[in-house]
């Protein structure tokens, strides 16, 4: 008989980049995983706003296993038709006119800062090189672009760091101009910051922020990764705003699961790239791209869009409810299905401690920070579920405060 593997060869054949929950999910359906044991959990972690349509989606996997009886993989020598589908959707649908295809977020984001820079180097000259970024935010975990990322818990050990990037307060605009000016070449900032506590923009920071890349011909990133594709009621979160952006860097929901990321942007600035001047071997890969174009397609609708928009407010509802029985959160915020409830000051540094709690009761969910629970559940999540988690997530908080 086979042994199955069980959570201590984590321990003994991976490097612990991670600290997994002890038990190991083995399938899924919708919103619904079952572990080794048989226990069944509610999934409000949607695999950290991957997983858009759900586990084992039917219309994904028909998609996915065509592709793979035809063509899986061809380096980007050749071009395929999927990935052309999903390019012209992608245009179609947004701002750019342009789209490179990666297989991650900080992919996305490392291509988008580089073009910036390239485009000032090319445009301008070589001293236009900063890059502005804020305090909290998190673009990935490559050297550059965690360097970009405002958190030094992630950066700090990896030094010397690629130079030129500067951080300042979100939602600090003023802070933000006395920043920004002739040597800037790109400001980089994620519309909601999801590793950073699920905080929210606000509208006249990203319009300022608009206007002052416009003053000093400097490229506005929006890093749209955790945000992007339906997460916050919109197909894009600029739309919620209102503020277009120079270059968009989009993965995790566009899958579904399945890795793939793109870089979105304009003729101005798509033309800085030229053939050789960047590229990654798995971009564009036609089993990725099937899938990316199903989940846009079933995504991309107004319907889908406002269930999306009622899921919130649903969650919106309960967690208020909870909020007034329990008294722990000092605020519930975010947009669409990307939440977050930030404890109040005397629970600081108990996230983590809730989120185990919730996941012995059957409840997925996730942290941000120290001191924000978060969920990110699939955008097509049954109203059921989300009420049996949320009872479940009570269930979590009871004993919580008892222990407390």
């Amino acid at each position: 008989m086979i042994k199955r593997p069980t959570r201590t060869d984590f321990d003994q054949y991976i490097i612990p980049t991670y600290v997994p929950a002890p038990f190991i999910p083995v399938t899924g359906k919708g919103s619904v995983i079952v572990d080794q044991e048989g226990k069944e959990y509610i999934d409000f972690a949607g695999g950290i706003a991957v997983n858009s349509l759900g586990h084992a989606n039917e219309k994904l996997k028909k998609v996915l296993n065509e592709q793979a009886d035809s063509l899986w993989h061809l380096g980007n020598g050749y071009t395929n038709e999927p990935v052309l589908k999903l390019a012209k959707k992608l245009v179609e649908s947004t701002f750019a006119d342009k789209a490179f295809f990666c297989s991650s977020g900080a992919e996305a984001n490392e291509a988008a800062l580089k073009l910036a820079r390239k485009y000032a180097h090319d445009n301008h000259s070589p001293a236009k090189n900063q890059i502005i970024s804020f305090k909290n935010s998190f673009h990935g975990r490559t050297l550059f672009t965690v360097s970009a990322g405002g958190q030094p818990k992630y950066s700090q050990d990896f030094a010397p760091l690629p130079v030129g990037i500067k951080h300042v307060g979100f939602n600090d605009l003023e802070a933000a101009k006395a920043l920004i000016g002739t040597d800037t070449c790109a400001v980089i900032v994620e519309p909601i910051q999801g590793e950073g506590g699920v905080v929210t923009a606000e509208p006249e920071f990203l319009q300022g922020l608009r206007e002052l890349c416009d003053q000093y011909d400097a490229l506005l990133i929006f890093d749209e990764v955790q945000t992007g594709v339906g997460r916050t009621g919109h197909l894009y979160a600029y739309m919620h705003y209102g503020v277009q952006p120079d270059v968009l860097s989009t993965a995790k929901s566009l899958g579904g699961g399945f890795p793939i990321g793109a870089m979105l942007t304009t003729n101005k600035f798509a033309s800085t790239f030229s053939v050789g001047t960047h590229g990654t071997t798995y971009g564009g890969n036609p089993l990725g791209a099937a899938v990316g174009n199903v989940v846009l397609d079933e995504i991309n609708q107004p319907v889908f869009l406002q269930g999306v928009k009622d899921r919130h407010a649903l969650f919106s509802l309960r967690l208020d409810e909870i909020n007034e029985r329990f008294k722990l959160f000092k605020e519930v915020r975010g947009l669409g299905l990307l939440i977050g409830c930030e404890l109040i000051e005397e629970h600081q540094g108990q996230a983590k401690n809730i989120s185990n709690l919730a996941a012995q009761q059957g409840l997925l969910c996730l942290i941000a920070g120290l001191n924000v629970i978060r969920f990110a559940p699939a955008l097509n999540i049954p109203l059921e579920d989300i009420e049996l988690g949320l009872s479940r997530f009570v269930i979590a908080l009871e004993i919580y405060l008892k222990k407390d």
